[in-house]
């Protein structure tokens, strides 16, 4: 049975507890949160859990929720996943309560509504949370042991009636002093683009970025919405099939042109989560083919690749 202690809190309709036991149902540890700011991840999605027979994942705004207006706050939202599954006309009535581990004095606090008839969630209103969880100062302040060496634990219990089960979680480390590489991929005797000329996909050979391989893909004559008007180009996480179950890999890339005289043509820039099942990100219409005579016969293709961070499942 948790031993709860209740304390304090000017926050209008949240009641706050101290208690020993760590959440049931899901953990979210953090490694080096002061680089999700500088990262720009201004939301961050949990992976699905389950609690009470439906499936739920965390939403966490480390700078607090902008569309609400919140500033100087973490802001932390449950929300339902996969309600396509759901039967028409679906209502869950839940009650929840958020944590956030104390590691100086091995507690976690506990945030929860003070309403105790819980909340509704239902096909307009599939999230529920506190814009304000908590304030970044008191945060941010080592001495309350909610971060300390850059690192946090969050939590949550969902409830939709009396039920208890073992929790699972999953652990954020974003990468400290994360250098970038870059690879660069040189075609020659390059020929016209018309359809059907020449291969329909193109492969540079793997390289390692971040511990992990990878490759960039390029279709001459397009693909998707850019097949026959576009060349495609993205890159590839190679080594999907060797990931450890269910983690992710948070990437910043730059794929660019480099004409014979190592001058930049175009260049792209993206952010993205790659996984074994989303394991590729890129443009379809990356160059046009109207300008492809820029390219002439021979050119480069670099990417530079940095890992920002990984996620991986806690037992």
């Amino acid at each position: 049975m948790a031993d709860f202690q209740s304390i304090p809190n000017d926050k209008e309709g949240t009641f706050e507890s101290i208690r020993d036991d760590p959440p049931t149902h899901f953990t979210f540890a953090i490694q080096s949160f002061s680089l999700l700011q500088k990262c720009s991840i201004e939301r961050y999605e949990t992976s699905i859990f389950e609690a009470g027979g439906y499936k739920w994942k965390l939403c966490l705004f480390p700078n607090g929720n902008k569309n609400k207006n919140v500033k100087e706050h973490v802001s932390l939202y449950l929300v339902i996943a996969e309600t396509n599954s759901l039967p028409p006309g679906w209502h869950v009535n839940v009650v929840f309560r958020f944590f956030l581990f104390d590691q100086i004095r091995d507690k976690y606090l506990t945030m929860e509504d003070v309403k105790a008839t819980g909340k509704r969630f239902h096909a307009m209103k599939t999230e529920w949370g506190f814009d304000q969880l908590i304030a970044l100062k008191t945060f941010n302040d080592p001495s309350n042991g909610y971060l300390v060496d850059d690192e946090c634990v969050f939590g949550a219990e969902v409830f939709t009636c009396n039920e208890k089960s073992q929790g699972k979680g999953e652990r954020l480390s974003m990468i400290k002093g994360a250098t970038s590489c870059k690879n660069t991929w040189k075609i020659e005797n390059y020929p016209k683009l018309e359809k059907g000329s020449m291969k329909e996909c193109l492969e540079s050979e793997p390289f390692t970025a971040g511990d992990h391989k990878w490759l960039v893909r390029l279709y001459p004559n397009g693909f998707g919405e850019g097949k026959g008007n576009s060349v495609s180009l993205y890159l590839a996480l190679a080594d999907s099939s060797a990931l450890p179950a269910g983690r992710t890999v948070y990437v910043d890339f730059t794929l660019r042109f480099m004409n014979q005289s190592n001058q930049r043509i175009i260049q792209s820039k993206a952010t993205y989560w790659f996984s074994a099942s989303n394991d590729i990100s890129g443009w379809q219409k990356f160059l046009l083919h109207s300008y492809l005579a820029v390219l002439k016969d021979a050119f480069t293709v670099e990417a530079e690749v940095t890992v920002m961070g990984l996620c991986d499942k806690m037992p």
